[in-house]
Protein backbone atom coordinates (compact mmCIF):
# COMPACT_ATOMS: atom_id res chain seq x y z
CA UNK A 1 0.00 0.00 0.00
CA UNK A 2 2.89 2.68 1.15
CA UNK A 3 4.95 1.50 -1.78
CA UNK A 4 1.79 2.80 -4.44
CA UNK A 5 1.22 5.71 -2.18
CA UNK A 6 4.75 6.55 -2.89
CA UNK A 7 5.13 6.00 -6.66
CA UNK A 8 1.72 7.77 -6.40
CA UNK A 9 2.85 10.65 -4.84
CA UNK A 10 6.49 10.47 -7.21
CA UNK A 11 4.14 10.71 -10.13
CA UNK A 12 2.57 13.59 -8.92
CA UNK A 13 5.17 15.43 -8.15
CA UNK A 14 7.01 14.92 -11.49
CA UNK A 15 3.31 15.70 -13.33
CA UNK A 16 3.46 18.80 -11.14
CA UNK A 17 7.00 20.05 -11.42
CA UNK A 18 6.06 19.82 -15.53
CA UNK A 19 2.63 21.70 -15.51
CA UNK A 20 4.63 24.39 -13.09
CA UNK A 21 7.45 24.58 -15.65
CA UNK A 22 4.72 24.75 -18.39
CA UNK A 23 2.68 27.42 -17.08
CA UNK A 24 5.81 29.30 -16.73
CA UNK A 25 6.69 29.42 -20.31
CA UNK A 26 3.49 30.47 -21.04
CA UNK A 27 3.09 33.29 -19.28
CA UNK A 28 6.33 34.50 -20.55
CA UNK A 29 4.96 34.01 -23.70
CA UNK A 30 1.58 35.77 -23.23
CA UNK A 31 4.02 38.42 -21.27
CA UNK A 32 5.76 38.97 -24.71
CA UNK A 33 2.82 38.99 -26.68
CA UNK A 34 1.23 41.46 -24.44
CA UNK A 35 3.77 44.16 -24.22
CA UNK A 36 3.60 44.49 -28.40
CA UNK A 37 -0.20 45.26 -28.28
CA UNK A 38 -1.91 48.57 -27.89
CA UNK A 39 -2.15 50.56 -24.69
CA UNK A 40 -5.56 50.23 -23.58
CA UNK A 41 -5.69 46.39 -23.88
CA UNK A 42 -2.29 46.03 -23.03
CA UNK A 43 -2.64 47.55 -19.58
CA UNK A 44 -5.64 45.26 -18.96
CA UNK A 45 -3.88 41.87 -20.31
CA UNK A 46 -0.28 43.05 -18.00
CA UNK A 47 -2.69 43.23 -14.91
CA UNK A 48 -4.14 40.07 -15.76
CA UNK A 49 -0.65 38.06 -16.22
CA UNK A 50 0.42 39.93 -13.17
CA UNK A 51 -2.04 37.96 -11.13
CA UNK A 52 -0.96 34.63 -13.19
CA UNK A 53 2.70 34.88 -12.00
CA UNK A 54 1.60 35.78 -8.47
CA UNK A 55 -0.67 33.10 -8.01
CA UNK A 56 1.65 30.43 -9.78
CA UNK A 57 5.29 31.92 -7.81
CA UNK A 58 2.65 30.73 -4.85
CA UNK A 59 2.03 27.67 -6.09
CA UNK A 60 5.87 27.23 -6.39
CA UNK A 61 6.09 28.54 -3.05
CA UNK A 62 3.52 25.73 -1.94
CA UNK A 63 5.13 22.70 -4.18
CA UNK A 64 8.82 23.49 -3.26
CA UNK A 65 7.37 23.30 0.49
CA UNK A 66 5.57 19.78 -0.15
CA UNK A 67 7.59 18.27 -1.90
CA UNK A 68 11.36 19.54 0.37
CA UNK A 69 13.94 17.24 1.12
CA UNK A 70 12.84 17.38 4.96
CA UNK A 71 8.99 16.35 3.75
CA UNK A 72 10.78 13.86 1.37
CA UNK A 73 13.13 12.59 4.26
CA UNK A 74 10.53 11.87 6.89
CA UNK A 75 8.56 9.77 3.16
CA UNK A 76 11.18 7.71 2.91
CA UNK A 77 11.92 6.93 6.95
CA UNK A 78 8.27 6.18 7.17
CA UNK A 79 8.15 4.20 4.16
CA UNK A 80 11.39 1.99 5.31
CA UNK A 81 9.89 1.66 8.63
CA UNK A 82 6.72 0.83 6.91
CA UNK A 83 8.86 -2.43 4.92
CA UNK A 84 10.39 -2.96 7.83
CA UNK A 85 7.31 -3.47 10.20
CA UNK A 86 4.65 -5.07 10.02
CA UNK A 87 1.85 -3.71 7.40
CA UNK A 88 -0.85 -3.35 9.88
CA UNK A 89 1.02 -2.44 12.87
CA UNK A 90 2.21 1.09 10.72
CA UNK A 91 0.82 3.84 12.84
CA UNK A 92 -1.96 5.84 12.29
CA UNK A 93 -0.26 8.99 12.23
CA UNK A 94 2.08 7.74 9.43
CA UNK A 95 -0.85 7.22 7.63
CA UNK A 96 -2.31 10.81 8.23
CA UNK A 97 0.41 12.08 6.85
CA UNK A 98 1.19 10.94 3.90
CA UNK A 99 -2.33 11.16 3.12
CA UNK A 100 -1.91 14.57 3.62
CA UNK A 101 0.98 15.11 1.76
CA UNK A 102 -1.10 13.61 -1.61
CA UNK A 103 -3.83 15.27 -1.17
CA UNK A 104 -1.40 18.58 -1.06
CA UNK A 105 0.14 17.38 -3.93
CA UNK A 106 -3.06 16.88 -5.80
CA UNK A 107 -4.54 20.22 -4.48
CA UNK A 108 -1.40 21.55 -5.88
CA UNK A 109 -1.88 19.69 -9.33
CA UNK A 110 -5.69 20.97 -9.48
CA UNK A 111 -4.60 24.74 -8.87
CA UNK A 112 -1.84 24.40 -11.41
CA UNK A 113 -3.77 22.92 -14.13
CA UNK A 114 -6.88 25.15 -13.37
CA UNK A 115 -4.56 28.58 -14.00
CA UNK A 116 -2.83 26.69 -16.81
CA UNK A 117 -6.56 26.69 -18.34
CA UNK A 118 -6.69 30.94 -17.91
CA UNK A 119 -3.65 30.99 -19.16
CA UNK A 120 -4.60 29.02 -22.48
CA UNK A 121 -7.69 31.32 -22.74
CA UNK A 122 -5.86 34.30 -21.87
CA UNK A 123 -3.26 33.48 -25.10
CA UNK A 124 -6.47 32.75 -27.36
CA UNK A 125 -7.65 36.47 -26.50
CA UNK A 126 -4.60 37.94 -26.98
CA UNK A 127 -4.38 35.98 -30.93
CA UNK A 128 -8.18 36.93 -31.01
CA UNK A 129 -7.39 40.36 -30.39
CA UNK A 130 -4.17 40.20 -32.64
CA UNK A 131 -6.33 38.83 -35.67
CA UNK A 132 -8.66 41.88 -34.90
CA UNK A 133 -5.68 44.30 -34.90
CA UNK A 134 -4.40 42.99 -37.92
CA UNK A 135 -7.74 42.97 -40.10
CA UNK A 136 -8.23 46.72 -38.44
CA UNK A 137 -4.94 47.33 -39.92
CA UNK A 138 -5.67 46.26 -43.31
CA UNK A 139 -8.27 47.71 -43.60
CA UNK A 140 -7.01 51.30 -42.56
CA UNK A 141 -4.47 50.63 -45.07
CA UNK A 142 -7.40 49.78 -47.67
CA UNK A 143 -8.80 53.77 -46.84
CA UNK A 144 -5.64 54.88 -47.03
CA UNK A 145 -4.55 53.52 -50.72
CA UNK A 146 -8.92 55.32 -51.70
CA UNK A 147 -7.75 58.24 -50.47
CA UNK A 148 -4.91 58.44 -52.05
CA UNK A 149 -6.49 57.62 -55.53
CA UNK A 150 -9.56 60.56 -55.04
CA UNK A 151 -6.25 62.75 -54.02
CA UNK A 152 -5.04 61.84 -57.51
CA UNK A 153 -8.64 62.14 -59.44
CA UNK A 154 -8.86 65.89 -57.96
CA UNK A 155 -5.19 67.04 -59.25
CA UNK A 156 -6.18 65.72 -62.42
CA UNK A 157 -9.87 67.50 -62.10
CA UNK A 158 -7.90 70.78 -61.08
CA UNK A 159 -5.65 70.43 -63.95
CA UNK A 160 -7.96 69.73 -66.11
CA UNK A 161 -10.31 72.99 -65.26
CA UNK A 162 -7.39 75.51 -65.13
CA UNK A 163 -7.15 74.06 -68.86
CA UNK A 164 -10.25 74.59 -70.08
CA UNK A 165 -10.26 78.06 -68.26
CA UNK A 166 -7.37 79.06 -69.88
CA UNK A 167 -9.07 78.61 -73.11
CA UNK A 168 -12.19 80.13 -72.58
CA UNK A 169 -10.04 82.95 -71.62
CA UNK A 170 -8.23 82.75 -74.74
CA UNK A 171 -11.76 81.99 -77.06
CA UNK A 172 -13.03 84.95 -75.20
CA UNK A 173 -10.23 87.23 -76.66
CA UNK A 174 -10.23 85.69 -80.14
CA UNK A 175 -14.19 86.43 -80.04
CA UNK A 176 -13.59 89.82 -78.70
CA UNK A 177 -10.90 90.54 -81.41
CA UNK A 178 -13.18 88.96 -83.96
CA UNK A 179 -16.04 91.37 -82.61
CA UNK A 180 -13.81 94.63 -83.18
CA UNK A 181 -12.58 93.20 -86.28
CA UNK A 182 -16.17 93.28 -87.90
CA UNK A 183 -16.95 96.60 -86.39
CA UNK A 184 -14.12 98.73 -87.82
CA UNK A 185 -14.39 96.42 -91.13
CA UNK A 186 -18.31 98.15 -91.32
CA UNK A 187 -17.28 101.29 -90.23
CA UNK A 188 -14.73 101.13 -93.18
CA UNK A 189 -17.30 100.20 -95.61
CA UNK A 190 -19.46 102.65 -94.21
CA UNK A 191 -17.31 105.43 -94.39
CA UNK A 192 -15.95 104.75 -97.70
CA UNK A 193 -20.34 104.07 -98.92
CA UNK A 194 -20.75 107.71 -97.29
CA UNK A 195 -18.04 109.32 -99.22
Amino acid sequence: MFCCDFAEKKEKVSEIKSGIDEADVLIRKMDLEARSLQPSVKAMLLAKLREYKSDLNQLKREFKRVSSPNTNQVTREELLEAGMADPHAVSADQRERLTMSVERLNQSGDRIKESRRTMLETEELGVSILEDLHQQRQTLLHAHNKLHGVDDAIDKSKKILSTMSRRITRNKWIVASVIAALVFAIILILFFKLK
